[in-house]
């Protein structure tokens, strides 16, 4: 929580416009009205903290927490730490869903369009991420149980099917703003972040997350293996299922809300379960506080590496996660 703190002040007060941590204190008291407006602070200023970085802020705390408290419960679901959203292929899902309303969605379906407004996106990428979940999961079966080679070999596959699709609808369908955003949702970004996007989407994210710790015994329990969760009287398909669909739900709207980030689910549970443990009851929402801070920190990266320019959040996030992931599988074939 602490590191969470010291990045979101970091993260409100560096960037182009050098802001001390007293005026941006003294601008988020005023908008609370837990302070009188004082003088010394410009209109500007407070745009700029209030409009662009508290909300890119707390952009990075849903979408880092949520993807990370995803990416713990599919580790405990599928009994491995390899498990990452992105890798096996949900992310991809989801963003098959949210570029297909995006490019596609006013022109096939204008009365989704206008009905569910800014919520279709959402809507959309959680379904994307849940069918594919339910589709890989499904394909990976191996006499009743995840096979990990078939797991990945799966995502392979629908990472490319999806990078196709996203291809030729950049080539053959979408103008050019909408080439933009899909060039936006497929690297990833937390640099369209308002208040009006936050509030579309952090529904989708934290009713995920309040009722994923529930389930936090079952996940216990999953340890041991289905069949001795079974004996302790765990529901193990009706938890399943639910611990999948809330995962799911969780990274399509994380994808609808910024784009593709790939390995804050794998990395933050990994360095949490290190210190933590393997009780999900602490996993997981202990897991949410890294991956918010991780998140934070790689967007401030993203800013200030290459100042004026911006890099992609998912260019960073890739370089420091993939070493994690090769260290984990070469760990696995030691252990084999």
């Amino acid at each position: 929580m602490a590191v969470i703190v010291v990045a979101s002040l970091a993260s409100l007060t560096i960037g182009p416009m050098d802001l001390s941590v007293g005026k941006v204190t003294r601008i988020v008291l005023e908008k609370f009205h837990l302070a009188e407006a004082g003088d010394g602070i410009s209109a500007a200023e407070k745009i700029v903290v209030w409009n662009i970085r508290f909300t890119r802020t707390l952009l990075a705390v849903l979408v880092g927490g949520g993807l990370a408290m995803a990416g713990a419960a599919m580790q405990g679901v599928f009994r491995n730490p390899l498990a990452d959203p992105g890798i096996i292929g949900v992310s991809g899902g989801g963003a098959i869903g949210a570029i297909s309303m995006i490019v596609l969605g006013a022109r096939w379906f204008p009365e989704l369009s206008a009905r569910f407004g800014h919520y279709l996106v959402p809507l959309a990428a959680m379904a994307g991420a849940v069918a594919m979940t339910v589709l890989i999961y499904r394909l990976s079966l191996r006499r009743g149980q995840v096979d990990l080679i078939s797991m990945l070999l799966v995502g392979i596959a629908i990472n490319a099917i999806g990078g196709a699709f996203i291809g030729l609808v950049s080539a053959f369908v979408a103008t050019a703003e909408e080439l933009q955003t899909v060039t936006f949702w497929t690297m990833g970004s937390l640099s369209r972040a308002t208040w009006e996007l936050i509030f579309s989407g952090a529904f989708f994210v934290v009713i995920p997350m309040f009722l994923m710790p529930r389930l936090a015994r079952a996940l216990n329990a999953f340890s041991l293996g289905e069949e001795d969760a079974q004996h302790l009287g765990v529901d193990v398909r009706r938890v399943k299922r639910a611990l999948v669909a809330l995962a799911a739900s969780l990274v399509g709207a994380t994808v609808a809300l910024c784009g593709m980030i790939g390995f804050i689910p794998l990395v933050a549970p990994h360095i949490v379960r290190t210190a933590v443990g393997t009780d999900h009851r602490f996993l997981l929402p202990v897991s949410a506080l890294a991956g918010a801070a991780l998140l934070l920190l790689s967007d401030m990266a993203a800013r200030t590496v290459v100042a004026p320019a911006e890099l992609p959040i998912g260019i960073l996030t890739g370089l420091f996660g993939a070493p994690v992931f090769l260290s984990l599988i070469m760990r696995r074939n030691k252990s084999w």
